[in-house]
């Protein structure tokens, strides 16, 4: 290869050192086969730039991931107060008939006073031709003015209902805004990485790229390599529940799906979109992100994992995938990649948590 292409590439991975993110690779852990040597007529780039190369594909799609996981986030809390709105929107409906009849009530109690005339008791009593039908009417409007008293005192509550309900919705409409706003610039942010790390990839000839796939294999196998071989593996003897079958029984069904981010089937899944489907299909309602994965769900001890439980990757929580046992995870890694049955150890371990502990 003459100097020219060394050029192209040495410019390509100077471009993507601007770029200051981080990693979320998702790859197989089978054993690379070896690089393939250059032939003589061509000097190779060298694999010392293609792992540049590669760390900064690696960075630019966790930069992505992260900002998927802040879009899906977004996506969930718009999707609750736009639910919470309609609910209020109901509520201010019911409390408004509710006091439209309790007008009619006050109106009526209004008139059947007038129509008494308005006299004190005493003078209704000297008049009456029967005090003893007086007294029993008298009682008779006891009991109406203690009613006409709570007449009015649920008025005044429902009117304070309906100013509630109001300002609540529209609390819920400037969250709703907010949400909107953050999903805008989350998926700005996650087009423009995913863009970059094209263009980059695009800058590499066919032998480039082939090469660079064997350095990602390679990482990930050193990785899950290292991981098993610190007899972790010997520690694991957890069986799946009923639910976590399903659970892992749904993801398997995935394989061979593509990745696209925000998706949470039945076509195509990100991370946490296969894995919050899964737990779904078993029947147990889990977080949307993986990040709110990791915060909510019951944290488990990686000697106790059990297939159906989920790993979460990087000190961020910005990854997630199903382990399924025997050291394997099925993992929706990253755009331009299937889900795919890879080693539970390739990536580094935040920790594990269980859906149905």
């Amino acid at each position: 290869m003459g100097t020219g292409k060394r050029g192209l590439v040495a410019t390509a991975v100077t471009v993507v050192c601007a770029i200051t993110v981080l990693a979320a690779p998702g790859t197989a852990f089978a054993s690379p086969d070896p690089t393939p040597s250059a032939s003589a007529s061509s000097t190779p780039v060298s694999n010392k730039d293609l792992e540049a190369v590669r760390d900064k594909l690696d960075k630019l799609y966790h930069d992505a991931a992260v900002a998927t996981d802040s879009y899906n986030a977004a996506e969930e809390r718009a999707k609750q107060q736009s639910a919470a709105i309609v609910g209020l929107a109901k509520e201010i409906v019911k409390g408004q008939r509710k006091l439209d009849e309790l007008k009619k009530r006050a109106g009526a109690a209004a008139a059947a006073q007038y129509r008494t005339g308005g006299l004190p008791d005493e003078a209704q009593l000297l008049l009456s031709d029967d005090p003893q039908e007086f007294l029993d009417g008298a009682g008779r409007v006891m009991q109406g003015e203690r009613a006409t008293k709570g007449l009015i005192a649920e008025m005044t509550q429902t009117q304070q209902d309906l100013k509630q309900y109001a300002a609540d919705a529209a609390e819920q409409w400037k969250q709703l805004e907010a949400n909107r706003k953050a999903k805008d610039a989350a998926r700005k942010k996650i087009k423009k990485q995913i863009a970059a790390a094209e263009k980059l990839e695009s800058q590499l000839e066919a032998e480039e790229k082939a090469r660079l796939a064997e350095l990602e294999e390679e990482a990930a196998f050193k990785a899950q390599t290292a991981w098993l071989d610190s007899g972790i593996l010997d520690e694991i003897k957890g069986k799946a529940s009923a639910q976590g079958k399903k659970a892992v029984e749904f993801a398997t069904k995935q394989i061979g799906k593509p990745y696209v981010w925000g998706a949470e089937g039945p076509d195509s899944y990100d991370c946490s979109g296969l894995t919050s489907q899964a737990w779904a299909s078993a029947g147990r309602p889990i977080p949307r992100t993986s990040q709110e994965q990791w915060k909510q769900l019951k944290h488990i001890d990686i000697k106790d994992m059990r297939p159906g439980d989920l790993i979460i990757y990087f000190d961020d929580a910005s990854h997630v995938g199903m382990y399924i046992g025997d050291g394997a995870m099925v993992n929706a890694p990253r755009p331009g990649r299937t889900v795919s049955i890879v080693g539970a150890g390739s990536m580094p371990i935040l920790g594990v948590v269980r859906p149905d502990a």
